[in-house]
């Protein structure tokens, strides 16, 4: 690694303010709202500090890491034409998670750790030591539980300020089920586009093993089974309108969804940058709604 002294200053230049790729934290802002949406006494001022630290630091900490390790040339998520990758994307990864962790402190020390558990997590998928990213099993369930559930279980955490192993209810884990599944469907079509660069770096990844038709059925198949364990869920704890509060939500993105398979099917040059992240985009932006309209609805006392 290039030991050159770098100032604060130069570390946070143009290129690696776009690396942090901050837009990108709002496609996987939905499992933040539904950890809110399912908690009954809403802790504002932790939940606000969790969330600032989570989406302005942690993710944009993983996510210029990501571009350190992996030197990506082509499209990625949230960045069709990345900058350069420079050894400043280390030291500024560093800087912004430790200024994440120190943020969430003012939520006290627990949160902390569930915290630090991710920004572990990230390190792991990406850093060649391990290099979870990988392996095409092992790192689509990495992402899956630590992009779902656990960060359903980071928010909602937060939201009931309860870090406790009392937390781990029947209906908390199920809620962890469900954003997990629903991760699980989406992560693959993230990289559905990059099999030519992955394959070169030795990343053989879930999407890759599947190839372009195979990540499509794969995703379809994961969303059935979310929606399917929603439907219990909200059956089991709530009312069916709920769910079809989220069936109706969801409903741009199976249509689009479709649309994007029945095209690729026909052309294999619409699976690319572009339609992968406008199906990023529909999917967040319709799961935010729904998150937001079920908060709204479950009339929660702000503490």
């Amino acid at each position: 690694m290039n030991r050159e002294k770098i100032s604060l200053n130069g570390v946070f230049d143009r290129d690696t303010l776009l690396h942090l790729r901050l837009p990108f934290s709002f496609y996987l802002l939905p499992v933040f709202c539904f950890g809110i949406s399912q908690a009954l006494n809403i802790h504002a001022t932790t939940a606000i500090i969790v969330f600032i630290a989570l989406h302005f630091f942690i993710y944009p900490g993983s996510n210029i890491y990501n571009s350190y390790m992996d030197k990506d040339t082509g499209a990625i998520g949230g960045l069709e034409h990345p900058p350069p990758v420079t050894v400043k994307l280390y030291y500024a990864s560093i800087i912004v998670d430790v200024a994440g962790l120190a943020l969430c402190a003012f939520a006290g020390w627990r949160h902390v750790l569930i915290m630090a558990g991710y920004i572990g997590f990230s390190k792991a998928y990406s850093w060649y030591g391990i290099r979870l990213k990988k392996y095409a099993i092992a790192g689509w369930l990495s992402v899956m539980f630590f992009q779902g559930g656990y960060t359903f279980m980071l928010a909602n955490m937060a939201a009931t300020d309860d870090v406790s192993m009392q937390w781990f209810t029947a209906k908390n884990l199920e809620c962890m089920l469900i954003a997990s599944l629903l991760i699980g469907g989406s992560y693959p079509l993230t990289q559905i586009y990059q099999h030519g660069e992955d394959g070169e770096r030795g990343d053989h990844t879930i999407s890759y093993k599947l190839g372009i038709n195979g990540t499509f059925i794969f995703s379809g198949l994961l969303f059935a089974a979310g929606a399917l364990v929603t439907l219990h869920y909200f059956h089991q704890y709530y009312y069916l309108q709920q769910f079809f509060i989220f069936l109706v939500c969801l409903s741009p993105v199976i249509v689009y969804f479709q649309y994007w398979f029945i095209k690729s099917l026909r052309d294999k040059s619409y699976v690319d940058y572009r339609h992968a992240m406008l199906m990023n985009k529909i999917a967040s932006v319709c799961m935010v709604v729904c998150f937001t309209i079920i908060s709204l609805i479950n009339f929660h006392v702000i503490a």
